[in-house]
């Protein structure tokens, strides 16, 4: 598709450059050809919008030689894939940054975290790429880490030509078709363009530079935002029916009236009692015991705030004394051995009164209850790939069970939160 004069942009050459980079990067081959070129006597040299479409100006295209157009194919889909449009809006709201003058701070700094390992290997440096020892800058950063580290000033003034579109930096351009032009891709396409390129570079370790790879590695397993998982499971559980449920002759039920010379109960609710059992085995790290305490302190809250109505068991191989909360910096997390939920779980269960919810704070590393509890069951799980507590954990054929199906299951410590 075109914008400008037929025939004016050379097609032969901007294809020809697409395929030198798809050649030399075919890890982003699908992204790549999920561009579709516009051409634009607006763009200074090459951008793309948030919908996949790659403007191109024609002076550019005649007069950059095939291999440096190559490269900046490859840095144009990058901002794409690296999903630069949107966080450069998350980052905007965040921190109250507004005005032309920060977006070229968000495009500069988006650059910056491309640019710092994609050449070589067969992609030429191309003329004037800013990457961050032109600025004083470590390499390795992400663009909101670039954005603390600089502002725009005399060392900047020369980058002011910088526009590689709002897929760079999400602000809108008057050259872009906007998300009723056409050739766009739909929010699945691109998840699925996204999800086929980390695919090729997991499948293919070491070909990769370390930026992609954990770009990779996070659009293939996702960070949770952990806290609010784990808060609203255990909301969920504690305001489900039968949670809280009891009854009470206090206030008959309503149903009375129809069965004559008897008073029924009615059903009333009272806020959920919850114990929280928490593994204090060898293979569970100080820090991850403070994390645990932080996560009692919360799970009061998600009840209310009355720390009357949770207790805490430390476990490892064996269930230790169970604890009122009266604040958790004074609970005493008391273990260090191997690890056996089953006795925390049965000593959580035979407490009195017995909770309606059990919430279990652990690395995994445990055998599990053969049978599904009276109530409803959270586990809190600090991430494992092998432990370093029991001699059992030391055997490399041990492979811990999986948490049970009953249980909800929020894995805790994982990035984003």
């Amino acid at each position: 598709m075109t914008t400008g004069t037929p025939g004016a942009l050379d097609l032969g050459k901007l294809f020809a450059a697409r395929l030198q980079a798809a050649r030399v990067r075919p890890y982003l081959a699908t992204a790549l050809f999920a561009l579709h070129p516009v051409e634009s006597r607006q763009v200074p040299t090459m951008g793309v919008d948030r919908y996949w479409r790659c403007y191109v100006s024609p002076v550019f295209v005649d007069r950059t030689p095939v291999e440096e157009l190559a490269a900046v194919w490859v840095h144009e889909v990058s901002h794409l894939l690296r999903d630069h449009h949107g966080r450069s809006d998350r980052v905007a709201r965040e921190r109250g940054l507004t005005g032309p003058g920060e977006r070229l701070r968000m495009n500069i700094a988006a650059d910056l975290e491309i640019n710092d390992d994609v050449y070589g290997d067969g992609l030429v440096r191309p003329e004037g790429a800013v990457q961050p020892d032109r600025l004083g800058l470590p390499v390795g950063l992400l663009m909101e880490d670039y954005l603390r580290r600089f502002r725009l000033g005399a060392i900047t003034q020369r980058l002011a030509w910088l526009d590689c579109g709002s897929g760079a930096d999400g602000l809108d351009r008057g050259w872009e078709l906007g998300p009723d032009g056409a050739h766009g891709l739909s929010d699945q396409e691109r998840d699925l363009v996204r999800f086929r390129v980390a695919q090729g570079i997991n499948g293919r370790p070491g070909t990769a530079p370390e930026g992609w790879r954990r770009w990779a590695e996070e659009v293939l397993h996702p960070p949770q935002p952990w806290r609010e998982l784990l808060g609203a499971a255990v909301r969920s559980a504690t305001s489900g029916a039968g949670s809280g449920d009891d009854y009470s002759y206090g206030r008959p039920a309503r149903r009375s009236a129809g069965v004559p010379r008897a008073i029924l109960p009615g059903l009333r609710r009272r806020p959920p009692r919850v114990c929280v059992v928490v593994d204090t085995s060898g293979s569970v790290s100080d820090t991850e015991l403070g994390s645990a305490l932080l996560e009692v302190a919360a799970i009061s809250r998600s009840v209310g705030g009355r720390r009357d109505l949770v207790t805490v068991v430390s476990c490892d191989a064996a269930a230790r004394t169970v604890q009122p909360l009266c604040r958790a910096e004074g609970i005493e997390l008391v273990g260090g051995g191997g690890t056996d939920l089953r006795a925390g779980f049965d000593r959580a269960l035979r407490t009195r009164p017995g909770p309606d919810v059990v919430v279990v704070l652990t690395d995994g590393q445990t055998p599990w209850p053969a049978a599904r509890p009276a109530c409803r069951t959270v586990v809190g799980l600090f991430p494992r790939q092998r432990s370093s507590g029991s001699s059992i954990e030391h055997d490399p054929h041990y492979r811990p069970d999986t948490p049970p199906e009953w249980a909800r299951v929020v894995t805790i410590g994982s990035s984003g939160g």
